[in-house]
Parts: structure tokens; C-alpha cells; sequence
């Protein structure tokens, strides 16, 4: 699934548009963007949670030429999957 998706199963179930519902998850998904910025934990209960990771610097090789490359270090989103889709979906 997708955001279109997601945004058009959303208006056939509340009865809204799909521009009000594009709004709708545009704000939910700005705020949780937010809050992992400001180094905030995001978690929906029964979904998973999401959190910022700090990766450190490494040297990598560039595939085409082989030259080593100094990685920099950087911070990525990692989402940890909830005990109850864990369990829906390994059913």
C-alpha cells in the first residue's frame, strides 16, 4: 500500500473527500516526521514505534572503482514492529 492508497481507502470509510483526506494524513505524517527530528519517539500502539538511530562514520568502497570512500556519520529512521501485528501477520 501507498499513500494514494491509503488516502483513497480512508474516504470511502469516513465519508470526506480524498483532498480533505490528503490534508488529514499530510498533518499526521509531518507531525510524526517532527517528532523523530526533534529526537522524539513515535508510536502507535499495537502498530510499532519508530526512532532515530545514530549510525557512525565508516569507510565504504565505491563499486565502480574500488576506491575507499569515508561514509559520514548520519542518523536514519528505524521502525520496530508492534507485538500485535507481529502477530496478525504471522498468523
Amino acid at each position: 500500500m501507498n499513500k494514494s492508497g491509503l488516502i483513497e481507502i480512508l474516504s470511502k470509510e469516513v465519508k470526506l473527500t480524498k483532498k480533505q483526506v490528503e490534508e488529514i494524513v499530510d498533518i499526521i505524517f509531518n507531525a510524526m516526521t517532527q517528532s523523530l527530528i526533534s529526537g522524539k519517539r513515535v508510536e502507535i500502539r499495537g502498530f510499532g514505534s519508530f526512532v532515530m538511530r545514530d549510525y557512525p562514520s565508516y569507510i565504504g568502497r565505491n563499486p565502480k572503482t574500488g576506491e575507499a570512500i569515508k561514509v559520514p556519520p548520519k542518523k536514519l529512521p528505524f521502525f520496530k514492529v508492534g507485538k500485535y501485528l507481529k502477530e496478525r501477520v504471522d498468523r
